[in-house]
């Protein structure tokens, strides 16, 4: 899974995109704050996609 993927999970969620800061794209949603990582079109590995997944509340 590609992070462009994870940003549409995550505004589906109800986070919005609060900053970028270099290569990560800072999602927040109620003072909960999750950096995701944004490496041009490489897929994330699957222990980060996981937590990612996790923290988002979609798995």
């Amino acid at each position: 899974m590609t992070a462009k993927e994870l940003f549409r999970i995550a505004k589906k969620n109800g986070f919005t995109l609060n900053r970028i800061s270099g290569s990560h794209h800072i999602f927040e949603k109620n003072g909960h704050i999750i950096p995701i990582p944004f490496h041009s079109g490489k897929d994330l590995k699957p222990g980060l996609l996981n937590a990612i997944l996790k923290q988002l509340g979609a798995k």
